[in-house]
């Protein structure tokens, strides 16, 4: 069992969201400036927070799971709420809420026409909600971290960044040591990505007993292949403010946002991690009055506006409702206490196994649906779904049992394809055994098949397969999406 102080809990939540829109506020005057930026403190007017889409987003992701419950939520349901309720279309948001309005799914959404952005910001800012969600428990943090970062950023740096973020900040609701939090999360994306080799190279620079200034264009030397704007740069100079800054909140803030780019993220993600770290009385009382409780919105559809949290209580409140869900969801024996927080080696062993070939190991071009109750489907294409005449794809469903309700099937597969599509040969029937790892048995079967482009292609062409079985009394429908170029 684990147990977790509900009001040692409450105080950290609390004081994240109160972080996130010191830091917001704070560094969004200078965002994107490339040059550094020697910031001595506000320049905004006391009394009020500025609106950010940093948070925005996750007052979305809360909204869709207290309607859809936690059981069900999935990447398809953060793509609906995607498309509804959120209305800004720059740089990957714009791409990837295009790309799902076309029936491409995550983490396709996040790849398709995308090459530019996937790498951006848009998700690592974004991993608060699943990091209080999942307080101490990082796997459960970065689960739901990796179906949100897919969306618009496929399985890219982009999505790595959001997986160290979501990891770094669980950690931080049972642990204090700012090295100790980096070092468990860089666990958890791979040792070889952009990102990893950034946050690495900071730590080295303070080792070597560079100054801050000298890291940053270190930092910037290591990403110019990249560019400005983009995640493992900016989650550099995340670093570098929590590094450098030494547990002083104010000294790393002000690092992190002179450092320039994308300055009102990075200052954001600081404060959050630290407002985890320290609580509420670990933010100077002038910052918590600077921004006050408020919460103003700029990136969500007006028509849901009734439905957010106006303050960074009220936010911290509905949280709190969802943590004994998704604890259930994830079948975890939890409790909230008055006593000690208590978290046993064997329930931290348990909680910290994912790797990034877990979370990020599969094919770019595919998502996941779940037609039916009692199995799930992967579809997966060798290459972009963006064809022309003559162009030829491998297509794979993979099928996985669903773990309650499992036994032996027969699933009967029949394509309806266009005109333009073709499909020679393939398997109409798969057998789906019940799962029994014990035996081998995984309860996943798969087949797959080509597909050639016809002359007359269209701008948005889906082939379907109909999916029958005695055990299901209705066919299920599975898309398979193409785009002409």
């Amino acid at each position: 069992m684990i147990k977790l102080n509900k009001k040692e809990y409450l105080d950290k939540l609390h004081a994240c969201w109160i972080g996130k829109n010191i830091g917001g506020t704070l560094g969004a005057p200078y965002e994107g400036k490339q040059e550094f930026v020697d910031v001595k403190g506000f320049v905004t007017e006391p009394g009020e927070p500025l609106p950010n889409d940093d948070l925005d987003l996750q007052l979305v992701w809360l909204c869709a799971l207290e309607e859809q419950g936690v059981h069900n939520f999935g990447t398809t349901t953060l793509a609906e709420y995607w498309v509804d309720w959120i209305s800004p279309h720059w740089n990957e948001y714009g791409i990837a809420k295009r790309n799902l309005q076309m029936g491409i799914l995550p983490p396709m959404s996040g790849e398709v026409d995308n090459e530019k952005w996937k790498t951006s910001n848009g998700a690592w800012i974004r991993s608060e909600i699943w990091a209080g969600l999942a307080p101490g428990l990082p796997d459960i943090a970065v689960k739901y971290a990796t179906m949100d970062a897919m969306v618009d950023h496929g399985t890219s740096e982009g999505s790595c960044a959001e997986i160290f973020t979501a990891a770094l900040q669980s950690y931080a609701y049972i642990r204090s040591d700012i090295r100790e939090l980096i070092n468990a999360a860089l666990k958890k994306i791979p040792e070889d990505s952009m990102t990893s080799r950034t946050v690495r190279l900071v730590m080295e620079c303070y080792d070597k007993g560079l100054d801050y200034k000298e890291a940053r264009e270190k930092v910037i030397e290591l990403n110019k292949s990249l560019g400005w704007f983009q995640a493992p740069g900016n989650l550099g100079f995340v670093t570098i403010g929590l590094i450098y800054g030494e547990g002083d909140f104010k000294k790393s803030m002000l690092y992190a946002v002179s450092c320039g780019d994308d300055t009102d993220c990075t200052a954001a993600t600081v404060g959050a991690t630290l407002g985890i770290v320290g609580g509420t009385a670990g933010i100077p009382d002038d910052w918590k009055k600077q921004v006050g409780d408020r919460i103003y919105t700029v990136s969500i559809n007006g028509s849901y506006a009734y439905r957010m949290p106006k303050t960074c209580t009220a936010l911290t409140d509905r949280v709190l409702a969802l943590v004994p869900d998704v604890m259930k969801a994830n079948r975890v024996k939890f409790e909230f206490t008055d006593g000690e927080s208590e978290y046993g080696e064997n329930d931290l062993k348990k909680y910290t196994k994912l790797t990034s070939a877990d979370l990020l190991d599969r094919m770019p071009y595919s998502y996941d649906i779940k037609p039916s109750n009692l199995f799930s489907v992967r579809v997966e294409l060798d290459n972009s779904p963006r064809v022309k005449a003559g162009d030829k794809r491998l297509v794979t469903l993979t099928f996985t049992s669903a773990t309650r309700n499992a036994v032996p099937r027969m699933l009967y597969i029949k394509l309806i394809t266009p005109d333009n599509l073709t499909v020679e040969n393939y398997e109409k029937t798969l057998a789906l055994e019940y799962p029994q790892p014990e035996h081998g048995i995984w309860g996943v079967s798969k087949t797959s098949f080509e597909v050639t482009v016809g002359e007359r292609l269209e701008t948005v062409d889906r082939l379907y397969a109909e999916i029958t079985c005695t055990t299901i009394p209705y066919p299920v429908i599975v898309p398979v999406v193409f785009l002409g170029r």
